[in-house]
């Protein structure tokens, strides 16, 4: 039954290309971990199939305040409420059950609106294949989105399994995970390593998957001069993921320790942006450590407010630990903090190398006093953050940008279904505007001088001016320009 879809995906399809306004396929894409847009991978892809043609649907869990049906860039979003926090393993089983009748249900009121041609999920969970196999009768394809290797998760959380209960646990991932796999008519990867993994574990053929790596929109993601500036002589660290027991932050929390209380380093300060399971549990560790001074959570946060804090940090911080599962993944965070030309520090991991090369510090993974370090021979070296960050955001714009990323994506559903429509999966845009969505003036990546000093002070400050002020101390003839800009 398996390979009927393998079989099906072998078989090439005759592309055709369809005229602009004409109607292209549908594709339902189900996320169980995140709301959309809220997950910044999806909604990019979600992006790229409008841009050439095609309709697309989401079902994925409410985030808070959420409608439970909106239509947001020519993308439906259906929503539902989703499960409380699990705990054990009867919590996750109810958690993934719950999860996946109201998915399934959903679908129904998606097929109700009409047709789809295809359903993409995205793990986690490795569940929704059934749900794939329920609606091939209708003919409809499945597309496997491979976000997070699970079975790898399982190790890194709990260690090799051991005694019957875990190796019962960690067997089911892996026929999960095949299941997925096989019942897919084409399997997404998010970089080589999980590739390796479908052709292994998936028994798929190389050409049956395709490498799509989470890389930023460098033309939407880049520094800002911020609206709030720091102090100046003040270093401030950057997260921005996830919180989870895999995640390290807490870590991060000890290298902060380790600076402000070891090494004197009163000046630093760390913003860490984002939520998870461990989010409360390490608010209490920042009071244990007396770091509530040093160290301050946002929650939440939407893409306007990252690119304010990435903006005015000095050094990004990826405290993820090398387990089984961090080791092989691509943490999305190294990329976004290149995209904002920010020098970074990382332990050292296969993929995170592959993302970072020479713009990223690595140190060996679990030490404390290597990653201070680092962040230390930042701090004292200006010249070095300057050099590193310049090499961050050529690296991100050149190498690891969405845009060929997007247009390999679209490229899967071009070959399924036989659509196409000839243009760029990502608008091509004139000249980049000055000015974000916010009013606030975009750093000239072209300018050396203006760029260089920038890097230098990340819109710390001791003075707030604004760019007519600073143009009237050059050129006293009125000008109208009044955006607020940091200078030092």
């Amino acid at each position: 039954m398996f390979r009927t879809a393998q079989d099906r995906s072998r078989a090439p399809r005759r592309t055709m290309t369809a005229a602009a306004g004409t109607p292209g396929p549908h594709i339902l894409i189900i996320v169980q971990n995140l709301p959309v847009p809220l997950d910044r991978r999806v909604w990019l892809e979600c992006q790229a199939l409008i841009t050439r043609g095609y309709r697309v649907s989401v079902i994925c869990p409410k985030g808070p305040g959420d409608p439970a049906f909106e239509r947001l860039d020519g993308v439906d979003i259906y929503k539902y409420a989703p499960a409380p926090e699990a705990e054990g393993l009867l919590g996750f089983a109810w958690e993934f059950a719950y999860s996946w009748i109201r998915t399934a249900w959903l679908s129904l009121k998606v097929r109700r609106a009409g047709r789809f041609d295809v359903i993409q999920a995205c793990n986690p969970p490795d569940t929704f294949w059934l749900l794939a196999l329920l609606w091939r009768v209708a003919g409809v394809s499945f597309v496997y989105d491979h976000h997070d290797l699970n079975p790898e998760l399982f190790r890194s959380r709990f260690g090799e399994p051991e005694g019957f209960l875990k190796k019962l646990e960690y067997r089911m991932l892996l026929w999960l995970e095949r299941r997925s796999f096989r019942t897919a008519a084409h399997v997404i990867s998010t970089n080589e390593s999980y590739k390796a993994k479908a052709v292994e574990r998936g028994d798929r053929r190389p050409d049956e998957v395709t490498v799509v790596r989470s890389g930023p929109d460098t033309m939407q993601m880049r520094p800002i001069h911020p609206e709030n500036p720091r102090p100046l002589g003040t270093i401030n660290l950057v997260y921005v993921g996830i919180m989870g027991p895999q995640d390290g932050v807490d870590q991060l929390l000890h290298v902060v320790d380790e600076l402000v209380h070891r090494r004197g380093r009163r000046n630093v300060t760390a913003t860490l942006l984002g939520f998870g399971d461990c989010l409360e549990a390490l608010k209490a560790e920042t009071l244990a450590l007396r770091l509530h001074d040093h160290v301050t959570f946002t929650g939440r946060v939407d893409r306007a407010q990252m690119a304010e804090y990435l903006s005015r940090g000095d050094i990004g911080v990826c405290p993820d630990l090398k387990t089984p599962l961090n080791d092989v993944s691509t943490m999305n965070k190294t990329m976004e903090y290149m995209a904002y030309a920010l020098p970074s520090v990382a332990f050292d991991l296969i993929e995170t190398r592959v993302s970072g090369a020479d713009a990223v510090l690595y140190a060996p993974s679990g030490d404390i006093s290597g990653f201070a370090d680092h962040i230390e021979r930042l701090i004292d070296d200006p010249g070095l953050r300057s050099r590193m960050g310049r090499a961050a955001r050529e690296r991100v714009a050149s190498t690891l940008d969405w845009r060929p990323q997007a247009e390999a994506y679209v490229d899967v559903y071009d070959a399924l279904t036989g659509h196409h429509r000839d243009c760029p999966a990502v608008p091509v845009t004139g000249s980049a505007p000055e000015f974000d969505a916010r009013g606030r003036r975009y750093v000239d990546l072209h300018d050396d001088d203006a760029l260089e000093h920038y890097l230098l002070d990340r819109g710390a400050t001791s003075l707030t001016v604004t760019t007519g002020e600073i143009r009237q101390m050059i050129d006293p003839a009125p000008v109208e320009d009044r955006t607020p800009l940091a200078s030092a």
